[in-house]
C-alpha cells in the first residue's frame, strides 16, 4: 500500500519571475492564471513550499493545488520537480501554464506532453522531471515587432492596446484549467484549443 494522495488531487503551476518589476511582463502570463484561479475559489497562495508559493482550491470534489515558482523563470524546474515529489502525484495530474511566442496573442494549446519550444522555464521543468510526458497550457503572446530581441519583448509589460484580449485569454485559460480537473485533458482540449484569427 502506498501513501499516495488521491487521484483526484492536482497540481497547477503558472510560471513567470517573481518581483513587482515582472508583473505585468509577457513572460508571467502563467502567474497571471494562478491568481485568476486563487481568487475564483478562494485559493489564497500564503505559503513557501519547494521554492514557490502555493494555495488550494477545490472544485466538486477534486483538489487544485496552485503553485508559482520563486526561483526566476530559467530554474523553474528546482521548483516544480520538488513540487511534484512532495504532493506524489501522477504527471498527468501535473499542468504547467506558460507564455508562448509562437501563438497568436490570446491563443491557448493544451497538450498532454511536448518539448520545451525554446522556452527557458520548460527547459528547466524537462531537465529535473526527467520527462517532456506531462500536460502544459500555453498562452499565445504574439512574436516581437521587427528585429526586437525575444528576450526583451518577453520581460516588456502588454501594451494598452492588446489588455483587453489579453484579460479574456487569461480568463479563458482559467476555465481551461478548471475544465483539465473537472472533465479531463482531452475535454478541456476540445473546448480550449483554439485559433485566435486576426
Amino acid at each position: 500500500m502506498t501513501s499516495a494522495r488521491p487521484a483526484s488531487t492536482f497540481l497547477a503551476v503558472g510560471l513567470g519571475n517573481p518581483g513587482r518589476s515582472f508583473r505585468g511582463n509577457r513572460h508571467n502570463v502563467g502567474f497571471m492564471v494562478i491568481d485568476l484561479l486563487g481568487d475564483k475559489c478562494g485559493g489564497t497562495l500564503s505559503r513557501l513550499r519547494s521554492k514557490a508559493l502555493v494555495g488550494e482550491c477545490r472544485f466538486d470534489r477534486a483538489r487544485l493545488i496552485l503553485a508559482k515558482p520563486q526561483t526566476y523563470m530559467n530554474r523553474s524546474g528546482q521548483s516544480v520537480a520538488p513540487l511534484a515529489r512532495f504532493y506524489r502525484l501522477p504527471l498527468s495530474h501535473t499542468l504547467i501554464i506558460f507564455d508562448d511566442l509562437d501563438l497568436p496573442l490570446g491563443s491557448l494549446r493544451l497538450r498532454p506532453e511536448g518539448g520545451s519550444g525554446g522556452h527557458h522555464g520548460m527547459e528547466s521543468i524537462i531537465a529535473s522531471l526527467g520527462t517532456s510526458a506531462f500536460p502544459r497550457l500555453r498562452i499565445g503572446i504574439g512574436r516581437p515587432p521587427g528585429r526586437m530581441d525575444p528576450t526583451a519583448y518577453v520581460l516588456q509589460d502588454f501594451g494598452k492596446s492588446e489588455l483587453e484580449e489579453v484579460a479574456i485569454a487569461l480568463q479563458r485559460a482559467a476555465d481551461a484549467v478548471q475544465a483539465f480537473v473537472e472533465e479531463g485533458l482531452e475535454a478541456a482540449m476540445n473546448r480550449f484549443n483554439t485559433q485566435v484569427l486576426a
